[in-house]
């Protein structure tokens, strides 16, 4: 399966400055294979170790001279690790601080020699009170579920893709494209982008059997907290993470995920899920400027899922709902901010673990909300999500008067391109193309 992690894979390989790199990312992303591909298409030969299934591996790492790694690790695999030609991949390494620990010394030492770890929910391994994160001689990357644009590749619909890319304001979308692309929306909203549930559908995998397939995926994730209970009581990420699907779209309320529960442990719960990837926090901005973290009020913040399928499975929506006409306004439009959320941390540097903003105005006489805030050009660009082909934008329109240095905005809806009175109109199927269209404006 293509993904778009290879370019950068690539570009790493390449570099005169490469560290060795650890690929972050929630369970089942598709992280090990990428890397595997990336190894097999990439190098003479990729030696990979999964540290699940060869724990004794470990013991490898008693010295963390890479050269006497390498070497006890080449008779074991009966395998030639030679730096420049073989990629050294470490996989499944979260229950190993030795191993994350290791990579520090292979680019001190032998930085010729390409490195590369990864492991599901690394993140509870690195929060750890004893590990120490080797900074400056580790370089990250974080991997996400398949964005919309990976999701046309996978279903060989890649000139669909290549149109998208290519198109522009002046341009008009052919009815016969855009009620394709729309089509191939409704389909990615109810598989999402795992790539274990869009290589199944591929493979012509009845639907009850994927979404039978989507809830073991979802169990597999509570029972990689009851593992790291240690790290924080597993039964708080549990909750967390079971409310977030139906929390999706509201200002969150510790309240409303149990009310029997104190909130600084389900705080503590809700960060160490979004540092696993597994939930996103949309925070709150006043929005004067950038960057948008300089004015962010901690106390309000909306979420995300990890996957747009995942959620909707966990809603336990009903099958014919999910073909219905109106798939994308079902909870209140939830699923298309969902959408448009999850598209906007895929598509942003990811050399960084993204963080997203909205803001909103609390008043008894005229609240009003932005869904998402962007930047382009360091030009702030308020972002209203509708689900349909109608609705208002008084909260739009409110706050491009009050903040005149964003000089328009844009509504993601299954409305026709266009830009009048301010407001750039973009179909949801064009998410990945926001800054592109932008900078034509500001």
């Amino acid at each position: 399966m293509k993904r778009d992690i290879t370019v950068l894979l690539n570009k790493w390989k390449h570099s005169k400055v490469r560290q060795p790199l650890l690929i972050r990312g929630a369970r089942q992303v598709g992280k090990t294979y990428s890397i595997m591909q990336f190894g097999k298409n990439s190098f003479e030969n990729c030696v990979a170790i999964n540290f699940e299934e060869k724990p004794e591996f470990a013991k490898c790492f008693d010295n963390l001279n890479p050269r006497l790694i390498i070497e006890k690790i080449s008779i074991l695999l009966n395998e030639s690790i030679r730096p420049g030609k073989t990629l050294l991949f470490f996989d499944e390494i979260q229950d190993y601080p030795l191993v994350i620990s290791s990579l520090r010394y292979f680019y001190e030492k032998m930085p010729d020699l390409h490195v590369i770890g990864a492991g599901s929910l690394i993140e509870f391994a690195l929060k750890s009170e004893k590990f120490k994160m080797p900074v400056g001689r580790i370089q990250s990357i974080y991997m996400y579920p398949l964005s919309f644009g990976e999701f046309l590749d996978a279903l060989n619909q890649s000139k669909l893709r290549e149109y998208i890319n290519a198109i522009n304001l002046n341009d008009k979308i052919e009815s016969i494209f855009e009620n394709r692309l729309t089509e191939l929306l409704r389909l990615y909203f109810i598989l999402g982008g795992m790539p274990k549930i869009v290589d199944s559908y591929v493979n012509s995998i009845e639907m009850n059997e994927i979404m039978h397939l989507q809830t073991a995926l979802l169990k597999t994730y509570e029972e990689d907290f009851a593992k790291y209970s240690k790290t924080s009581n597993h039964k708080y990420l549990r909750e967390v993470f079971l409310t977030a699907p139906a929390m999706v779209g509201k200002r969150y309320k510790y309240s409303q995920v149990n009310n029997q529960i104190p909130s600084r442990y389900l705080k503590e719960a809700l960060n160490l899920l979004c540092d696993t990837m597994c939930i996103s926090k949309i925070e709150h901005t006043a929005a004067n400027g950038v960057p948008f973290e300089a004015e962010k009020n901690d106390k309000k913040f909306k979420i995300l899922h990890l996957d747009i399928g995942l959620m909707q499975r966990a809603l336990r929506l009903e099958h014919s709902i999910l073909f219905n006409d109106k798939l994308m306004q079902i909870n209140n439009g939830s699923i298309a901010e969902q959408y448009v959320g999850q598209e906007l941390i895929a598509l942003e540097n990811q050399y960084e673990n993204n963080k997203l903003f909205f803001w909103a105005r609390d008043a008894k006489s005229s609240n009003a909300e932005i869904d998402y805030m962007a930047i382009v050009k360091n030009i702030p660009i308020p972002i209203k999500v509708k689900a349909g082909k109608t609705g208002s934008l008084k909260s739009m329109r409110l706050f491009l008067n009050e903040h005149p240095n964003s000089n328009f905005g844009i509504r993601f809806s299954l409305q026709e391109f266009s830009f009048h009175d301010q407001i750039l109109s973009i179909p949801l199927f064009m998410v990945s193309q926001l800054k592109r269209l932008c900078e034509s404006f500001v």
